[in-house]
């Protein structure tokens, strides 16, 4: 079986993400960050989706992002809540993290390195999205060719790393459908941004509400908990 490094970060995409490349026929290596987050309860989900039997190693690497700050997930700036639809990917959210994808991508490409694994699969999303640079396809085109021009693997070796991206034109409902399919356990991922305690997601940031429009567009229950109406994780 070939390696595959794919990062997972506990929610719903990556562990849609870390079930194709399973599928694929992939040994898999799972890289997650502690980066200094709002909440550790995603690292719980995402040691609990790394027990999949294609996962041969669990990494979780430890990067201080507050250090930087800048954002409502690593700095003392309030999530946003309760916003419209079309309003969650009219501009760049509060939420996103300067840089995160070009950080752990670099992560992940020397892990690749390391491990003589051609691919890396990542579970970014260009259309149902909170609107963040580093989710685009014109991004993740720019990383490939940095990736041939930055590693021995591409210029001694003539080896191409390829980011394996299967979710960045499907949408959230889509996604939910296929991995079902594939037998993904969504009641251990976490996708909230803001949540009240270590049980509930807020169900009111831009990420709870993107996850359950989607639920409810399959028609299927989400099988994890939200807090009661009128408990505000701000």
């Amino acid at each position: 079986m070939k390696p595959a490094v794919v990062l997972l970060s506990g929610g719903l995409d990556s562990a849609t993400v870390l079930a194709m490349a399973a599928a694929d026929g992939y040994a898999c290596y799972a890289l997650s960050f502690d980066y200094g987050q709002r909440h550790r309860r995603e690292l719980q989900s995402a040691a609990k989706l790394a027990k999949h039997p294609a996962v041969r190693r669990h990494v979780i690497l430890k990067l201080d992002l507050q250090q930087f700050g800048g954002s409502a997930l690593t700095g003392d700036i309030q999530v946003p809540k309760d916003r419209a639809p079309e309003a969650i990917s009219r501009d760049i959210p509060v939420t996103y993290v300067p840089a995160r994808n070009t950080i752990f991508l670099s992560c992940a490409l020397g892990w690749a390195e390391v491990l003589d694994a051609d691919d890396i699969y990542l579970g970014v999303n260009a259309l149902d999205y909170s609107g963040y640079p580093d989710c685009r396809p014109e991004f993740i085109a720019a990383f490939e060719k940095l990736a041939a021009l930055a590693t021995k693997a591409g210029v001694a070796d003539h080896r191409t790393i390829k980011l394996r991206t299967p979710l960045i034109e499907m949408r959230k409902a889509n996604i939910i459908r296929a991995g079902l399919q594939l037998g993904v356990d969504y009641a251990s991922t976490f996708s909230c941004y803001d949540p009240p305690d270590d049980a509930h997601s807020c169900g009111r940031c831009d990420a709870c509400k993107l996850r359950l429009e989607a639920f409810a567009q399959v028609g299927v229950a989400d099988p994890i908990a939200y807090a009661p109406v009128g408990v505000d994780g701000a």
